[in-house]
């Protein structure tokens, strides 16, 4: 019988991502409340930066754009904030957030470890640079390490692909 495998990653849907920051520029540059405040959302890089003369702003503005992000079907850990504490820079306040992707090795080697502790029996994961790819007899057991991984709390946003 053949193996069944798929693959367990974390991307980013940029163009998401690019809509969503957009949306929100676009509400904070309307907004009564956000008038002659100096509030911006841009990228810079890889990073999404706000701007606001006030850290009760930035975190409105920040608060904005998550909303966007939620309704646009992009996980919120796929970018970090931090500690969400706007930095002083001059008479503005900015906070700035890289887009993450790929699973990291800490993350990789705690997900492996869900999987062989928790999983069906006879399912191997392998990380594979900044994925894991899991195999198994059983599709039905596939099923159930995904099902298993949905459940769990994990510091990265979770796609699961290359089913076979």
């Amino acid at each position: 019988m053949a193996t069944s495998s798929f693959d367990i990653v974390s991307k980013v849907d940029r163009q998401e991502v690019d809509n969503a920051l957009n949306q929100a520029a676009k509400e904070v540059s309307q907004r009564y409340d956000f008038k002659g405040v100096g509030a911006s959302i841009e990228w810079s890089g890889d990073n999404v930066v706000i701007k606001a003369n006030s850290a009760d702003r930035v975190l409105a503005v920040l608060d904005v754009f998550e909303s966007k992000l939620v309704r646009r079907g992009v996980s919120l850990k796929n970018i970090d904030f931090g500690e969400k504490e706007p930095q002083a820079s001059g008479k503005e306040y900015v906070l700035s957030g890289p887009t993450k992707e790929g699973i990291d090795q800490d993350n990789a080697k705690k997900i492996s470890k869900i999987i062989r502790d928790e999983g069906p029996k006879g399912i191997k994961p392998q990380i594979q640079g900044d994925e894991l790819r899991v195999t198994g007899k059983s599709r039905d057991e596939l099923q159930e390490v995904i099902a298993l991984l949905k459940g769990k709390d994990l510091d990265v946003a979770l796609q699961f692909t290359n089913y076979r």
